[in-house]
């Protein structure tokens, strides 16, 4: 039975070129996966998705790697340095994927809104006698901006109540020398009735597409889940019940916690930037799915220290005790991984930062 299964198909050629890689090096160095995590620092539940392709290894795995196998890591890092670039390119093509399905939800959940037919009343006598009569001040009125069915004429807005004001519409309305021009362009209120009714419908249609979005959460593209089932970019205040399973947080709920604990690590992170500080290296870690972003450093010492920044939030993580190798700072919410900036500073005085 081989050792390894079979790489996902949908990987990137590069990416699977490394990963086919990385398992021909712990082949050859005799490591189970469980010893190649004694020696690395990293889980061996990390190494087990690095090797099975459903992860990308970072940095500072593959230099804790080679130097375990005896690989040369400047070969081994640049073979890294192409597939993290082809992995960016699919997870962009992931992420245009996704945007089309929220912009195809959205037109759906737009559409479902159709406008409701006009309603309009007739009085008796105009029924019997075929001849619409004057309508009175503060008779019902049609839904402003929509228009009634084909041969029926939409309704106004009430007039005044004043004493006058049915003789004066009916003067206005129906001309009491003659008949009025087709279309009431002869009468002399025609003019503003016109003005009166096109207003109403420009309201009216501002009115229906606010009730629109309100309707379908729509946030103007900042990406929040809207109730068609589509997902945003910008992270939630605090964590819900749109969430993965195991997450326990997003945005700026996350500030302050353990990324690890709060489910935002495993196959929800990626290694966002990268830096090495002496032999150290410096990483920014960023949960799309959470939006946060964290700091880690990886073949530290006792004493060294790790901080991560976004805006005027900062965090910070230490190693204590002696032994250790990683550390990790809390995370910070963040819109995307380009807002967090991670620094090092190692016991021996020396000092770095990510771009």
């Amino acid at each position: 039975m081989p050792r390894w299964k079979a790489l996902p198909d949908e990987l990137d050629p590069q990416v699977r070129e490394f990963a086919t890689q990385l398992r021909r090096l712990v082949d050859r160095s005799g490591l189970s996966v469980a010893a190649l995590s004694d020696r690395t620092g990293y889980s061996k539940t990390s190494w087990e998705r690095y090797l099975g392709g459903r992860l990308l290894a970072p940095k500072g795995a593959v230099v804790a790697l080679a130097e375990v196998t005896g690989a040369n890591p400047v070969h081994l890092t640049t073979m890294w340095e192409l597939a993290e670039r082809a992995w960016s390119r699919s997870e962009m093509r992931h992420d245009m994927t996704m945007e089309a399905i929220r912009v195809s939800q959205a037109r759906a959940a737009l559409g479902e809104f159709g406008a409701p037919p006009a309603t309009s009343t007739t009085t008796a006598g105009s029924k019997a006698g075929g001849k619409a009569l004057p309508r009175r001040a503060g008779s019902a009125v049609a839904t402003p901006g929509i228009a009634g069915p084909a041969g029926v004429s939409p309704t106004i807005p009430p007039q005044p109540t004043a004493p006058d004001a049915n003789r004066r519409e009916g003067r206005e309305g129906t001309g009491s020398r003659g008949p009025a021009a087709p279309g009431g362009t002869g009468a002399p209120g025609g003019g503003r009735r016109r003005l009166t009714m096109f207003l109403a419908g420009v309201v009216g249609v501002a009115v229906v597409v606010a009730a629109v979005f309100f309707l379908t959460g729509s946030d103007g593209g900042d990406g929040k889940k809207n109730r068609s089932g589509a997902t945003s970019s910008a992270p939630s205040t605090s964590a819900g019940t749109d969430l993965p399973a195991g997450v326990k947080c997003a945005g700026a709920g996350c500030t302050g916690k353990d990324a690890e604990a709060m489910g935002c690590s495993g196959d929800l992170v990626t290694t966002a930037k990268t830096a090495t500080v002496g032999a150290t290296t410096l990483e920014v870690r960023y949960s799309s799915t959470c939006g946060a972003a964290w700091g880690r450093i990886t073949g530290a010492a006792q004493g060294d220290s790790v901080r991560v920044t976004a805006g005027t939030t900062t965090k910070t993580g230490d190693i204590t005790a002696a032994g250790d190798t990683i550390a990790y700072t809390p995370m910070v919410a963040v819109r995307d991984a380009a807002q967090a900036k991670a620094c090092a500073t190692l016991a021996s005085g020396r000092t770095g930062c990510t771009s």
